[in-house]
């Protein structure tokens, strides 16, 4: 089974956006979220995020709290997607060597931060539309395949 990390600053806003709207989209692959930074770390998913969830009946883990991506999640997920272009930048410093080839961004635009933008619908267009373009692309290709 594949398995698919996204990846933002903080863990709280759209990385576990993408992480509940993907797994609700498909349970054909093993899919989580990370943080580039460790300072919202332990926290729970943002209030804005959870609202967002509630209003399009997308099931998420109440207990999800924000973690920091690690060495070992390098080797062991398929797909690294950062969520902007300073997310990439940064997993792409963080990689072990022999792993920034799984590192991708999410869409072709970065994904806004609502932490700022206080746009949390906005975010969940980009992010279902998002993940709807990822499940095309890895139906269509071998290309992320061990």
């Amino acid at each position: 089974m594949k398995q698919i990390v996204f990846v933002c600053l903080g863990n709280i806003c759209r990385s576990p956006m993408a992480e509940f709207v993907m797994k609700n989209l498909t349970d054909q692959y093993r899919v989580e979220s990370r943080a580039t930074s460790n300072w919202e770390l332990g926290n729970p998913i943002h209030q804005g995020t959870q609202k967002i969830f509630q209003k399009h009946q997308v099931p998420y883990d109440l207990t999800k709290t924000s973690l920091q991506i690690k060495d070992k999640d390098f080797y062991d997920f398929d797909l690294i997607l950062g969520m902007d272009e300073n997310n990439v930048a940064d997993l792409k410093q963080m990689a072990p060597a022999g792993t920034e080839h799984k590192i991708h961004l999410f869409a072709s635009e970065s994904v806004p931060d609502p932490w700022y933008t206080g746009d949390f619908d906005d975010t969940y267009r980009r992010v279902l539309a998002g993940c709807e373009a990822w499940l095309d692309q890895l139906a269509r290709t071998e290309e992320f395949d061990r």
